[in-house]
């Protein structure tokens, strides 16, 4: 069974799983529409760049979501 692509609520852009995931991380985990790394970080108020740096803390933390 292929896996269900997601599409930003917000610019209908691809979400890749790391997106995904910290979607997930962050708006908890029944979150229903998610968003790019771009419409994300403007809705929290800060940089992609940030959300990568997350991104990478969670995955060294050994977070399942970043698999």
């Amino acid at each position: 069974m292929p896996k269900k692509v997601e599409q930003c609520f917000e610019c209908g852009q691809m979400v890749d799983k790391n997106a995904l995931g910290l979607n997930k991380k962050l708006l908890g985990e029944n979150v229903s529409k998610f968003f790019c790394l771009s419409c994300l970080a403007e809705n929290l108020g800060v940089s992609v760049e940030d959300l990568i740096a997350k991104i990478e803390e969670f995955k060294r933390e050994g977070c399942k979501l970043f698999s």
